[in-house]
C-alpha cells in the first residue's frame, strides 16, 4: 500500500532533519550526546527510506526526501540557528517545494 510508504517517507524525513540538526551541535562528534543523536537519527532514516522503498519508486521516495529534507533544515537554519537566506536561497527554497508538488500532484509514479 503507497500510504504505507508514505508514512514511512515522513519518518525517514524527520528522522533525517533531527540527526541533521545535531550534527551543527555534535561539534564534529566531539560532543557525546549530539553524536549519538546524529547516529540513531540516521539510522532511523535510513531504516524507514529500506521500508519506503518497498512501495514508492527510489528515483521518487529519494527526491522526495532529499527536497523535503533540504527545505526543512533551511527552515531550521533560518528560524532557529539565526542563519540568514538570501533571496536567490528563498528562490530556490520555492522551486525545490514545487518540484516537490508537482511530483505528489501530477505524476503518475508517485503513490497518492
Amino acid at each position: 500500500m503507497a500510504s504505507k510508504g508514505l508514512l514511512y517517507l515522513a519518518g525517514a524525513i524527520a528522522a533525517e532533519v533531527v540527526a541533521t540538526s545535531a550534527l551543527k551541535a555534535s561539534e564534529g562528534f566531539t560532543r557525546p550526546g549530539p553524536s549519538l543523536v546524529v547516529a540513531i537519527g540516521y539510522g532511523i532514516a535510513f531504516y524507514l527510506l529500506s521500508l519506503t522503498l518497498k512501495t514508492v519508486p527510489v528515483g521518487l521516495a529519494y527526491a522526495i526526501w532529499s527536497g523535503v529534507g533540504v527545505v526543512l533544515i533551511s527552515l531550521i537554519g533560518w528560524l532557529v540557528l539565526k542563519q540568514p537566506l538570501d533571496a536567490a536561497a528563498v528562490v530556490g527554497i520555492g522551486l525545490i517545494v514545487a518540484g516537490v508538488l508537482v511530483i505528489q500532484l501530477f505524476s503518475h509514479s508517485a503513490p497518492h
